[in-house]
């Protein structure tokens, strides 16, 4: 087998670990491609080509998730991470914990981690790779990569929240709830909160707030029922999609250019916080994006005209 072929084996391993370390599609895949590269001009030859470059790809991806905190620490708004509707790598017998940490609510939880413990945390618990080939990802000594994976656990059981564990009464519960969206039914609506439900929103500054924070179901009914009705009436179409790994959908104009994805987060049978994705330079890897102020513009003649 070429290089290139047991590359093309890997990639979607490689994919998965990077983007669970950095939280960004657009940096995962050029993590991935920058370890191809550094791949492809070493002249060694590794034992293992799945911990050579699962190693390469990690120290790559702490490397930027580094200068990245930086950068979002001066972020305007809320800051999520870039939606995946679809997780390339796919393992049965880890399939549990690989869905768990792709929500955005465990995103947001290895936020609070350091690149070190978050890469640690990554391999182990969600990958199952060995200490050894953790240590010489990350270049620390086994008691020390231990000692990391302690702490991180440690963070994250306290901040994870609990996630009904019935995927199917979860997605049952968001198809009503987009039924009831899609036509307005505002009683529909209510039944399905949560009465500290959240909604929010990450637009980055570049994109109008659809949703910048609403707390409590009447809050959050008022604003699902004043969109929808103008949004369908200007050809706007809402398609339910799991999004990381969670129900949600992608929100789409009349010529099926992306507006925005929305997550939810469901617990004892009520959605407890919705997550919109709406900045622009975070969606073009779902498609086309649409011009979000445009359709903001029509969407607000349609609702005045109704008034």
């Amino acid at each position: 087998m070429t290089r290139s072929e047991e590359f093309q084996q890997l990639r979607s391993l490689l994919f998965s670990i990077a983007y669970r370390i950095l939280g960004s599609v657009s940096e995962a895949e050029d993590a991935v491609q920058e370890t191809w590269l550094r791949w492809e001009s070493s002249g060694t030859e590794p034992l293992s080509a799945k911990t050579f470059l699962s190693a390469v790809v990690t120290r790559i991806s702490i490397d930027v998730l580094r200068s990245a905190r930086v950068r979002r620490e001066e972020y305007v708004g809320p800051w999520f991470p870039e939606p995946l509707l679809t997780d390339p790598y796919q393992d049965p017998e880890r399939s549990a914990e690989l869905a768990d940490s792709l929500s955005m609510a465990a995103l947001l939880l290895l936020e609070r981690l350091s690149p070190l413990e978050r890469a640690v945390f990554v391999l182990r618990e969600v990958f199952a790779f060995g200490f050894p080939e953790i240590s010489a990802a990350v270049g620390r000594s086994e008691a020390a990569c231990r000692q990391l994976a302690v702490r991180a656990r440690r963070h994250m059981d306290e901040g994870r929240p609990r996630f009904e564990a019935d995927r199917k009464e979860r997605e049952e519960l968001a198809e009503r709830f987009f039924d009831a969206f899609r036509e307005g039914d505002v009683d529909g609506l209510r039944e399905l909160l949560a009465a500290d439900v959240l909604m929010v929103g990450d637009s980055g500054g570049k994109a109008p707030q659809w949703a910048s924070q609403f707390i409590g179901a009447e809050s959050v009914v008022r604003v699902l029922a004043a969109l929808v009705l103008p949004f369908v009436r200007c050809g706007g179409v809402v398609q339910p999609h799991q999004v990381n790994g969670q129900p949600g959908a992608v929100f789409r104009d009349r010529d099926g250019k992306v507006l925005n994805t929305w997550t939810l987060d469901i617990l004892d049978g009520q959605i407890q916080t919705i997550r919109s994705v709406n900045n622009p330079d975070k969606l073009g890897h779902v498609g086309p994006v649409a011009d979000a102020w445009a359709v903001l513009r029509e969407t607000q003649r349609a609702r005045r005209a109704t008034d």
